[in-house]
């Protein structure tokens, strides 16, 4: 452990101002993927320094479009107001207070208001250039993403709403509450939207092959949409079996995402990825595997080695966090205890207390210390301190995990836009809630 310690010392970039991060802009290299992490989704650091990485990959290395563990609808009006989009809001922070499904705060704070501002003047200074784009990957938007097929629909393929609604009112008896239909599809009689999504998706992609042009395309956001749809009604159905597969929906799900994004963005697209560690970093690194579960970060390395991928891990020792109680609860400031001996964080801590630090952890080449297997923390947006004090750990192979790793000592929660949370919204998947 002190030979661990000593070693870990040794490779710590200190990480104090933007400039500190030109390791991670060598390791990127040409890669056209970059996949950035969080340990939780309520912590101040983690933002921050993600931000401030995702510009330099966009003013230095013309990244394309940041991809988020966001919804599709939602995040589709920050794109389009960061884009200069005809008809959107100039302000970025006020189509963000508009996001209203539980748990706001995950986009709706300050760090990210401060990014989309940034991305809008970027975007506004080089007119000539085709704008950054920012996008949803996840699957909980069943209800929004039906609503706007058929707004779509009734402006552009009028012939089409039938097909629509006949979707939109299999679903509709249930009240737009996802655990409802999971339990109706899983019942004796089987209950099942699945043939009405099917037709759906199959018209909407047909109009939409090939017309997407830097996701602004309305037909390319129609069928993402239905993308959508279909996603969340397999999802759901998976969900109220346990286990690992409704995992495994949702992440296959934001990987096909990223995948048509990139293809609508053209052949030399760069993509950055915001998420949870436990969806950008290698599932085969950790203990999701042995449980059948893969991830996004999994899946990239898989699809898209040969583009290069790099993924970015982040932890913390101490400090606080934003985060529920239960699922569709109130936001708190809650502590995040000491990490437990043993683990990644307090072997970091250890070795660079009191700071923040990068490590490169090059692949193979992953010094001895990050080579072990060890707890590595996972907070989600449900979160119960004591369980931080005697377990809720990750067993990880760090190196594998992540080509970078990013430890910020003592962190600080978040500061939301909204001083309550609206709605509960959709509870997410097992194990983690993240």
């Amino acid at each position: 452990m002190e030979n661990d310690v000593a070693r870990a010392r040794q490779d710590a970039v200190p990480l104090r101002s933007p400039q500190d991060l030109d390791p991670v802009l060598e390791r990127v290299g040409a890669a056209r993927y970059v996949l950035i992490g969080e340990a939780s989704h309520g912590t101040a650091e983690f933002y921050r320094w993600r931000a401030e990485l995702t510009k330099r990959l966009i003013d230095e290395r013309g990244f394309s479009f940041v991809a988020v563990e966001g919804d599709w609808p939602d995040c589709h009006r920050v794109h389009c107001c960061v884009t200069g989009a005809p008809g959107a809001p100039n302000d970025p922070r006020q189509v963000l207070w508009g996001f209203r499904r539980w748990p706001t705060w995950m986009w709706a704070n300050e760090d990210v208001a401060d990014f989309a501002g940034w991305l809008r003047g970027f975007n506004t200074a080089r007119p000539g250039g085709p704008p950054v784009g920012f996008h949803g990957l996840d699957v909980y938007s069943l209800w929004d993403s039906l609503r706007d097929i058929l707004d779509y629909l009734r402006e552009h393929e009028p012939d089409q709403v039938e097909a629509a609604m006949e979707a939109y009112h299999c679903f509709e008896p249930h009240h737009e509450d996802p655990a409802s239909y999971a339990r109706s599809a899983a019942s004796l009689v089987p209950s099942s939207c699945e043939e009405e999504v099917v037709r759906l998706l199959a018209g909407l992609r047909s109009k939409a092959a090939g017309s997407a042009t830097e996701g602004l395309d309305p037909a390319f956001v129609a069928a993402q949409n239905a993308e959508i749809v279909a996603g969340a009604e397999r999802y759901y159905r998976e969900m109220v079996r346990g286990g690992a597969r409704s995992w495994n929906v949702r992440d296959e799900h934001m990987t096909d995402t990223l995948d048509r994004l990139v293809a609508a963005y053209g052949p030399d697209a760069k993509a950055v990825v915001w998420a949870h560690n436990t969806h950008i970093g290698d599932a085969r690194a950790t203990s999701m595997a042995s449980a059948g579960m893969f991830n996004v970060g999994q899946l990239v390395r898989e699809r898209h080695a040969g583009d290069g991928v790099v993924a970015v891990g982040f932890g913390t020792h101490s400090g606080t966090v934003l985060a529920s109680g239960f699922w569709g609860g109130p936001v708190s400031r809650m502590p995040v205890p000491e990490a437990r001996p043993g683990t990644t964080e307090a072997l970091l801590h250890e070795a660079v207390p009191d700071r923040d630090s990068l490590f490169v952890l090059d692949g193979d080449r992953a010094p001895g210390w990050a080579s072990a297997v060890r707890g590595h923390r996972a907070i989600g947006v449900v979160y119960d301190p004591e369980l931080g004090r005697v377990g809720g750990d990750v067993p990880t192979v760090l190196g594998d995990r992540y080509d970078v790793f990013v430890h910020c000592d003592r962190t600080d929660a978040l500061a939301p836009l909204h001083p309550w949370e609206p709605e509960a919204g959709e509870p997410e998947t097992y194990p983690f809630g993240e």
